[in-house]
């Protein structure tokens, strides 16, 4: 009996929709019937936006406008109307009177449904309550809206159906339109950024023959004409450093990277970054730039640098903390790696502060590096540079001169997650081609993510690769950072799903 109770108010819900959906067309056909089909409208000459009326009311107050965008609500309907319109500024309230327009024109929008689209020319004016407000004139219906809006029920609250369904996600939620425009911010800041010292950006493919550049699991397609396999690219980084063999010095690509693994809040199969390299720079200087990026970006899209992202408050003012991996295991766990030399003795003594190391290459640079992973990022709340990683976990990074056991190599943490990942590229051939193989060895033992041998690109670097800075920057974590947003699918337009079956 109560599950019967509580199958009823979706029932009745269904119903209603129903009637609604039978009622739009019903009003569509009319409108048809009478010569007066919306979707035969192809144009409409928009004089200004909502915000612009706002921003500039006393100098537009009493002048003739053109406005469009979506009926949002709907208010009184005898002989004066009012209703919320809402374009990609914000909304602004339409004021419709009887007697102030034609009475057909009138009466044909009286009918009109919250969703449909609208033309309207009228005055500027401000009503006796204070709001500001557009004065019909005349206007046109240019769309209907043949479904009603989320709100008509209990709103687009179901985060799922927000993903998949972002276009009524962006007509209701203002949260979700401002987490999209600030990304469209963050990426021309970028561009300006880097155009403004002196990067050129180009475009690499995305199919490739080879899967390389970063340790990932590739999505695999096949090419009919040539009858071969061909990888979906899960880094743009040895095509940009090919360009700087070829003398172009500073490089970037902003563009979407392709990873056949899980989905987490973290993470999603396709996602953007920007790869770039320069020129006779190293780490350091990847690091500076990281920073003024970062900084610059919050400054400028924020105008703060105070952010607040999964509940902890974050400060991306200049000056972020730089550690070594090892100074920050030692830090955080108490375990001074630097003082061990040996594999076993390193592996010990990560099992000795319960790190997992099963399945685990057995080897000092690992069992620092898990130790960290394990044990450390997830105490890094402010943003925090960790540098000199292994070498074991660093396949494309130039040795450390003072310990080559190490490499010249960064990856920035901000509350717990990582951020972007930089080195001080390798360039000496014969290194390379011995870590491609160690990559190959891996993958003919079942690792799926080791890389394979690329020998265009031992090619390439047997010309010679001038000392070089390279840094990529995942641009999905930075819209999350900057717009408080707690799950990657808040910050990318159409995230991966699960098909509905």
């Amino acid at each position: 009996m109560a599950e019967n109770k509580k199958k009823e108010p979706a029932q009745e819900q269904e119903q209603d929709l129903s009637q609604i959906l039978k009622v739009r067309r019903e009003k569509l056909k009319t409108l048809q019937d009478a010569g007066k089909d919306p979707f035969e409208q192809t144009k409409f000459v928009v004089s200004a936006h909502t915000q612009d009326i706002k921003d500039h009311f006393d100098d537009m107050e009493g002048q003739e406008v053109t406005v469009a965008g979506r009926l949002m609500s709907k208010r009184g309907m005898g002989k004066v109307s009012f209703c919320d319109m809402q374009d990609k500024t914000g909304r602004i309230q339409l004021y419709a009177r009887r007697d102030e327009m034609d009475e057909a024109v009138y009466n044909e929008f009286k009918k009109y449904d919250i969703g449909d689209i609208v033309g309207v020319k009228g005055e500027v004016f401000r009503t006796q309550r204070g709001e500001m407000s557009v004065r019909c004139k005349d206007v046109t219906l240019l769309s209907k809206s043949l479904r009603p809006l989320p709100e008509k029920f209990h709103g687009l609250t179901d985060k799922e159906l927000r993903y998949r369904q972002r276009y009524v996600d962006l007509i209701v939620n203002p949260d979700s339109r401002r987490n999209f425009e600030i990304r469209s911010r963050l990426v021309s800041y970028l561009r300006s950024f880097l155009d403004g010292r002196g990067y050129m950006e180009v475009e690499t493919p995305v199919l490739n023959t080879i899967s390389g550049g970063a340790t990932a699991r590739p999505f695999i397609t096949h090419h009919n004409t040539l009858d071969i396999d061909m990888y979906m690219r899960i880094a743009t980084e040895l095509h940009l450093k090919r360009l700087i063999v070829g003398g172009l010095e500073r490089v970037y690509e902003i563009g979407r990277i392709f990873r056949n693994e899980g989905m987490d809040t973290k993470h999603n199969p396709e996602f953007t970054t920007v790869e770039l390299y320069e020129a006779y720079a190293d780490f350091n200087d990847m690091m500076d730039l990281f920073e003024d990026f970062l900084s610059g970006a919050a400054m400028e899209i924020l105008g703060t640098y105070d952010v607040t992202w999964q509940g902890e408050n974050i400060s991306l003012a200049p000056g972020f903390r730089r550690l070594t991996m090892a100074e920050a295991v030692k830090e955080y766990l108490g375990v001074d790696f630097m003082t061990i030399d040996g594999d076993e003795e390193a592996v010990a003594a990560a099992k000795s502060i319960g790190v997992d190391m099963d399945g685990v290459e057995p080897t000092w640079g690992h069992a620092l590096y898990e130790c960290f992973d394990q044990k450390v990022e997830e105490k890094l709340i402010q943003p925090t540079f960790i540098t000199m990683h292994p070498v074991d976990v660093s396949p494309l990074a130039k040795r450390s001169p003072k310990d080559h056991r190490l490499t010249e190599r960064f990856e920035l943490f901000i509350c717990r997650s990582e951020m972007g990942n930089a080195f001080s590229e390798l360039n000496d051939p014969i290194d390379q081609k011995a870590r491609f193989q160690k990559q190959v060895e891996m993958r003919a033992k079942g690792d799926e993510e080791a890389g394979m041998m690329d020998e265009d690109y031992i090619n390439a670097l047997e010309y010679g690769l001038p000392p070089t800075g390279g840094l990529g920057i995942g641009i999905d974590r930075c819209v999350m950072l900057l717009t408080g947003a707690d799950s990657i699918r808040d910050v990318i337009l159409f995230p991966t799903m699960k098909p509905i079956e």
